[in-house]
């Protein structure tokens, strides 16, 4: 990004309502933000999973609508938070159309690596779970003009997720290389 001044933009919920693994490799180079206590904080985000749909075995949707991942299944734009190894939150945000079960989890950024660091370090808890990601809520993703190469994005399996059979080596985790 160039020194000066930036555009940036709040990502509206409709940039969310895209196929997820598009959705997914689109998020590398924005910007999430987070307000707490009059301040913000920006991370840009260097590292996401995307978890697509009812056939998707690493998903939380591959066994129906629950009441844990209902939210999956509405509009895009909206944050799914859930509780993990009794310790930790992660984000994700809805992607795709309502009714198609999909998510992209955010795992890290250029400050904080890996899902349970950033939600720590940006005090991100149950609270924000179906939530729409606005500055209404207070936690929102922003494009601030970075463009990624897409020679910069290296495409992996998904971590954690070895109990999905064929669905854990889909190379469904997207993060940005340092390779130019």
């Amino acid at each position: 990004m160039a020194k000066g001044s930036f555009q940036k933009r709040v990502l509206s919920l409709g940039f969310f309502n895209q196929p997820t693994l598009k959705a997914a490799k689109s998020l590398l180079g924005k910007f999430l933000v987070r307000r707490y206590r009059g301040k913000e904080t920006v991370l840009m985000i260097t590292e996401v999973e995307a978890y697509d749909g009812l056939e998707d075995r690493a998903s939380h949707a591959s066994r129906g609508k629950t009441e844990r991942n209902k939210i999956m299944f509405g509009p895009a734009g909206y944050w799914y938070v859930y509780f993990i190894y009794g310790m930790h939150w992660l984000l994700n945000i809805v992607t795709g159309p309502k009714e198609y079960p999909a998510a992209v989890l955010i795992r890290g950024t250029e400050q904080a690596i890996g899902p349970a660091r950033l939600t720590k370090r940006l005090k991100i808890d149950s609270k924000f779970n179906g939530r729409s990601a606005s500055k209404k809520t207070g936690l929102w993703i922003e494009d601030r003009g970075v463009k990624i190469k897409p020679s910069r994005i290296a495409s992996e399996k998904r971590i954690g997720v070895e109990y999905a059979g064929q669905w854990a080596d889909k190379p469904y985790r997207f993060r940005i290389t340092t390779c130019r």
